[in-house]
């Protein structure tokens, strides 16, 4: 049975003085009450203009972000591939407030689809949807309502910016990954993606949507995904996560007086989870799967369904992914055993992408074991040299 205990593999590419830092950087998120103190702190520093980078960029940024440029990125990128890794290099510049930002996004994002189509250790490239259209706006689009024609603009904007992308991967064949949003504007990031599969997906996936199996209606999106691409004669990229939004969308719900599109408990979510990557291993014929887990219960199922299926482990409709600084116990051991494994590194500026920074601080505050795992494992890899 595949293991991911072996840390040795886990954190080889580390050096001593990494997993020391590594460790105090977890310990440091292990405390709530710290990592709500440093998200005031920091949001004050940006409002108030005030330099941060000094404290930011060896500690967080470094653990869990490529650089500041792809160029940057390439030292990481050569690193992860002598251990059999791939790379995502993800734009992680919060859009979406103002066209000359949108703008300029867009044309980053241009640049590492391209980049990732020279690169053969870079099999992806991908996108944040909210990158080139305001909630506001996606919400509008989403309810179908009237729009007056500024918001009718941004739409359009927003469609022309996903086509461009789309047609670059395409062009460049490269596939490209679309990020999943909040419930109530996800409506019309679905249509858009599913128009661009069904102009750019005709020979194999191209365009990928991201299903967040937390929600209670995303496995039948799936089987309705998949009767309209076999009816539309086009293939399927699905990328799966868990999701990220629980709270806000349980508590949008209870204020708008609608049901939880939120599943009932953590159970229940692995159930969905995993019977949606079941369900595309009995139809990989028309599915690509993308599987970005940092559940070692759902990576193994892979792995086991793709035995059991007589599947070859680099199979290249089958990826596994994990966000770089985290899970490498699972990412390294998996590459190791021979399968498709990605670390989905973000990149840009330190300002810039701090609110991804908070969101990975907050998310190993709250999911159950997430820090309590990472420190447990690098500790013992320390003991492990140590003993050695």
């Amino acid at each position: 049975m595949l293991s991911f205990d072996n840390t040795e593999i886990a954190f080889r590419y580390k050096s001593n003085s990494d997993l020391r830092r590594a460790r105090i950087l977890f310990s440091t998120i292990a405390n709530p009450a710290l990592v709500k103190v440093g998200k005031s702190l920091t949001y004050f520093a940006l409002k108030m203009h005030l330099p941060i980078a000094w404290a930011i960029k060896p500690t967080l940024y470094k653990h869990f972000v490529g650089g500041e440029t792809l160029d940057e990125c390439k030292k990481t990128v050569k690193l992860l591939s002598k251990f059999k890794l791939k790379s995502i290099l993800d734009y992680s510049v919060e859009g979406g407030k103002d066209h000359d930002t949108m703008q300029r996004t867009l044309e980053e994002t241009l640049r590492s689809v391209i980049h990732a189509s020279k690169h053969p250790d870079i099999p992806f490239s991908v996108f944040k949807p909210t990158a080139f259209a305001s909630q506001q706006v996606l919400t509008l689009a989403s309810e179908k309502g009237a729009i007056d024609e500024e918001t009718s603009k941004a739409i359009r904007f927003f469609e022309d910016s996903v086509e461009i992308l789309s047609k670059t991967a395409f062009e460049n064949d490269i596939p490209i990954m679309i990020d999943a949003e909040d419930s109530w504007y996800q409506p019309f990031v679905d249509e858009v993606v599913t128009r661009m599969m069904e102009k750019y997906n005709k020979k194999k996936a191209i365009v990928y949507n991201t299903l967040q199996m937390y929600r209670t209606d995303r496995f039948d999106f799936l089987k309705q995904s998949l009767q309209k691409a076999e009816e539309g004669n086009y293939f399927l990229g699905i990328k799966f996560v868990r999701g990220a939004y629980m709270e806000k969308e349980r508590l949008r719900a209870a204020e708008k007086g609608y049901p939880s599109p939120i599943q009932p408990d953590k159970e229940a979510t692995d159930q969905n989870y995993d019977a949606g990557i079941a369900f595309t291993l009995d139809h990989l014929d028309r599915i690509s799967v993308f599987n970005g887990s940092h559940n070692e219960k759902s990576n193994r199922l892979l792995t086991e369904l793709m035995e059991k299926q007589g599947l070859a482990r680099n199979e290249s409709r089958i990826w596994f992914s994990q966000l770089y600084g985290m899970s490498d116990h699972i990412s390294f051991n998996l590459a190791d055993e021979g399968y498709n494994v990605t670390k989905y590194i973000p990149y840009g500026p330190v300002r810039n992408i701090l609110p991804y920074l908070i969101r990975r601080a907050e998310e190993n505050t709250s999911i159950a074991g997430q820090t309590g795992r990472e420190l447990s494992l690098l500790e013992q890899e320390r003991l492990r040299r140590k003993k050695g």
